[in-house]
């Protein structure tokens, strides 16, 4: 069936309801950013296969709102299928929920699937509506009648996260959720995030691919855990297990049996809770915010911190290996590269799989930030150009999440030099700042962008996204970027450093590492922090111009790599010796 096909088989359900408008979130019941094969429905309907965009469909009319990472992938993806693309954080484009305001006529009727859409913004968009005499109105899932071979809803084998990884058993976990109620004077907690629940109980699972976790609800209250998934995801001896914490209910048990639970006064993320459950929470004297769990699950744990090391290391051995056995004058393409890198990584002991799909963007490819190859887009590498490869590794005991962009064929012109140092400028002064407890990423974001700024160019991504320990590679609540994000940095986070530069139709840049929360020093003026550089690669030195760089810099960049060389020297086979050893040599 043919997206043009799929819109006007919505629209025909939509006149059926009596609606004028159907909004598609692109989540799932949990909120999630990356979403399984089943909730796909944004790019079922618009062919969009992005992780992020949000579709409104009319009775003539259809649009998709993308971010800057996917002005051309949205282009592209959704040319001839009678799309509007609607460019976010440009002049005078609306947002979608600014546009549904703006375009929706007293007595109009905009549908939303109940499940895909939190609780928060149903209100807010609702009560947007309504002062406009329109209505947003909760529906089932308007997609289900048209996508007839739809999958199911993932129920793939749960397996536990050790103990000496995880570093905190489900019980003591538990125990300082219930700790936390007792502070603020509530009596339970409902959990919908996934990514929340797997840390909660040292679970881990294959529901969304490269993000280890499975779908569930956790309901915590002062004297019970209760655990609402489908049970034949458990051994025998994990479901023994793990009832010894929680009481295990059936998935789809959770909006009956919530309101049964949840007495007194509790606690909820409006944000992450659908909308499913918001008659069940919405009694008064219910506290709302961040879940408690988001908190504790994104500073690691001297177990996890680690286990984080111990991932990066060898993660750096696969990439230097990599490096090593590639030639720069060599005729790839680019799934073949990120291939070649995986085959090392699975090499490794305790890798399991990528933590997201690779990111290998040969040229002008490179400069669209999210582009993924596919056998038909795949680009040959065969002559001079920039490569922009972005990929991470799931261990058993960790995540990575590293982009390098490497040079082909000929020296680099002095634009591309240039350009490559100004980003690599950036990255390393983000590094190395020490800045006193309580900073947020936004007060730090200004460190990335200075040198591409002073230039008259920048980057509109964000510089840093939390990362999970054996979790998703992206993690909230930190971040590092020009958004208004009221969280402070705190020691045991671990976040990107990732600035970039892209060119359209020309080339792209991108350089990121790894880095965790540290505690720095203590003054009369308070407490200090900094960063530790988790991820152990080279830079890519001929794309180095050496008369941009300051002394300070170049004993950086020369520390760096001595760590590198130190750390990997026994990791690596003797045939790699050589290139590690050039590689990381003084500037």
């Amino acid at each position: 069936m043919e997206i043009r096909e799929r819109v006007e088989r919505l629209r025909a359900e939509l006149r059926e309801r009596g609606l004028d408008a159907y909004l598609l979130t692109g989540t799932d019941p949990h909120q999630s950013e990356y979403v399984a094969p089943r909730w796909r429905t944004r790019e079922f309907i618009s062919g969009f296969t992005g992780s992020a965009g949000t579709v409104i469909v009319t009775l003539s009319e259809a649009y998709l709102w993308v971010d800057s990472r996917y002005f051309i992938q949205g282009a592209a993806e959704t040319e001839g299928k009678g799309y509007t693309l609607m460019k976010l954080e440009t002049d005078s484009i609306p947002d979608p929920y600014q546009w549904l305001e703006g375009n929706m006529a007293e007595g109009c009727r905009v549908g939303v699937d109940a499940s895909s859409i939190s609780i928060a913004l149903f209100s807010s968009l609702s009560a947007r509506l309504k002062a406009r005499k329109a209505e947003l109105v909760a529906t089932d899932d308007l997609i289900s009648p048209i996508w007839e071979d739809r999958p199911e809803v993932p129920c793939t084998p749960c397996v536990p996260m050790e103990l000496e990884y995880a570093g905190e058993s489900p019980a003591e976990k538990v125990r300082r959720v219930q700790k936390t109620l007792r502070e603020r004077g509530l009596r339970w907690t409902f959990i919908a995030s996934i990514d929340d629940i797997a840390w909660l109980t040292n679970l881990r699972a294959d529901d969304i691919p490269c993000n280890p976790v499975f779908v569930s609800y956790a309901f915590i209250s002062l004297s019970k855990a209760v655990l609402f998934v489908d049970s034949r995801r458990f051994s025998k001896d994990l479901l023994k297990s793990v009832r010894t914490v929680f009481d295990v209910r059936p998935y789809e048990a959770a909006a009956s049996d919530l309101p049964g639970l949840a007495k007194g006064a509790g606690y909820y993320s409006p944000d992450k809770v659908s909308a499913v459950f918001m008659k069940a929470l919405s009694r008064k004297g219910n506290a709302v915010g961040m879940d408690i769990t988001t908190g504790m699950k994104a500073r690691k744990n001297k177990a996890e911190m680690e286990g984080m090391r111990l991932a990066h290391i060898y993660d750096g051995a696969a990439f230097v290996t990599f490096l090593s056995h590639l030639d720069p004058d060599g005729r790839y393409d680019e799934i073949e590269v990120s291939s070649l890198l995986e085959k090392e990584r699975k090499r490794i002991p305790g890798y399991l799989g990528p933590s997201f799909n690779p990111i290998s963007g040969y040229r002008e490819h490179g400069a669209m930030c999210h582009y993924s190859a596919t056998r038909e887009s795949s680009s040959s590498i065969d002559g001079h150009g920039l490569l922009v490869l972005d990929t991470g590794g799931q261990y058993e005991f960790g995540t990575t999440d590293i982009t390098r962009t490497l040079l082909f064929g000929r020296e680099a012109t002095e634009e591309e030099k240039r350009d490559y140092t100004l980003v690599l400028k950036g990255h390393l002064a983000l590094s190395r700042q020490h800045f006193i407890k309580g900073t947020r990423g936004v007060q730090l974001d200004v460190l990335a962008k200075q040198f591409l700024w002073q230039h008259g160019e920048s980057f509109y991504h964000g510089t840093g996204h939390g990362v999970g320990c054996r979790l998703n590679v992206h993690e909230g609540p930190h971040r590092i970027s020009s958004a208004l994000i009221d969280v402070p940095l705190l020691p045991g986070m671990v976040t990107s450093d990732e600035p970039g530069l892209y060119k359209e139709g020309r080339y792209g840049i991108r350089i990121e590492n790894l880095i965790a929360v540290r505690d720095e020093e203590t003054t009369e003026f308070g407490d200090f922090l900094s960063f530790e550089v988790l991820t152990l690669v080279p830079y890519e030195k001929r794309l180095i111009d050496m008369s941009l760089i300051t002394e300070e810099e170049r004993e950086q960049i020369n520390s760096y790599h001595r760590r590198i060389r130190e750390t990997l020297y026994e990791l690596v086979d003797a045939d790699v010796l050589p290139f590690l050893e050039d590689a990381t040599s003084p500037l």
